[in-house]
């Protein structure tokens, strides 16, 4: 067992957490927190800690979650660590970048700036960034590092459907989309989205053959689900045999799943990044892998 480092982590994290510790043979701890009747909450570590701590949780609905890590950082800081590595294998407030209306908050350079103020390492995976190409931009620190996962998610599709095409929904898919196209010998299709709000968006399907075809539908996020629905709606249309989603990151608020499969999604698949029953790919060791690179 290496004793050098040890990883923090929170409930709702501790299965993928234990499972990326076991990789790095390493202690795996709980922070323990509860709530006040006034919604503040109280915080408490492992007061023997090594010089290196690996601090574990994604942040999906985030708010709680940033407080609590800032908390368990800082006590982190008194009980010895020197150095705390913060692996959020979803990363918040990342997607508002610009001010796009005087007086708007830019969550990304705010929050950005905390971390790099709160971690010396930042590690996460498929970042939902727009306008920006490298963590660092966003997280003003040497070790902001952004990881894909692409290769995991074309071994699993080159396993259960290897003759897919892979399809993005907009744009900003195409990186994900032509490499796991690559990677598993396939062919990719992109289309092109306007978002008129948080659950009206329009797409137009590029001029391709996809009758008779099996398509996946890959993107790094599903929140609403109505991107992939209305994408999903479009391929049926052109004659696709069936449609598939797999998503990095599976937010699913409200209703997200269930209006997907009631547009003809067959399956539902994600990663582990944030704990879902659609989950079928694992990244610890994707994740583990990169936090050697830092050691």
């Amino acid at each position: 067992m290496n004793d050098k480092i040890c990883t923090l982590t929170f409930d709702n994290s501790a299965e993928q957490a234990k499972l990326f510790s076991q990789v790095l043979n390493i202690n795996c701890e709980l922070v323990h927190s509860r709530k006040f009747p006034d919604e503040e909450i109280l915080l408490s570590i492992p007061p023997a800690l090594p010089e290196h701590v690996v601090m574990f949780r994604s942040l999906h609905q985030p708010n709680d979650k940033i407080i609590e890590i800032l908390l368990a950082a800082k006590t982190a800081r008194k009980h010895n660590a020197k150095r705390i590595t913060l692996i959020a294998p979803y990363l918040c407030y990342m997607r508002q970048d610009i001010e796009n209306k005087p007086g708007e908050a830019i969550s990304q350079q705010i929050i950005g700036e905390l971390f790099a103020n709160t971690f010396d390492d930042v590690i996460t995976v498929d970042s939902h960034l727009h306008r920006i190409d490298h963590l660092d931009q966003a997280i003003p620190i040497e070790n902001a590092i952004n990881i894909m996962a692409t290769d995991p998610m074309s071994d699993f599709l080159e396993k259960q459907c290897p003759n897919t095409i892979i399809f993005g929904p907009d744009g900003e898919s195409e990186q994900w989309v032509s490499e796991i196209a690559e990677n598993i010998g396939g062919e990719f299709a992109v289309a092109q989205k306007v978002r008129r709000g948080d659950k009206s968006v329009k797409i137009e399907i590029p001029d391709k053959d996809f009758n008779g075809k099996d398509i996946t539908i890959v993107d790094d996020m599903a929140s609403t689900g109505r991107t992939i629905a209305l994408a999903t709606q479009l391929l049926k249309q052109a004659g696709a045999k069936s449609v598939n989603a797999l998503v990095t990151h599976a937010l699913f608020m409200g209703d997200a799943k269930n209006h997907m499969i009631k547009n003809g999604v067959e399956n539902i698949w994600s990663t582990d990044t944030i704990s879902d029953p659609s989950n079928k790919i694992q990244l610890h060791k994707l994740l583990a892998d990169s936090f050697k690179t830092i050691l």
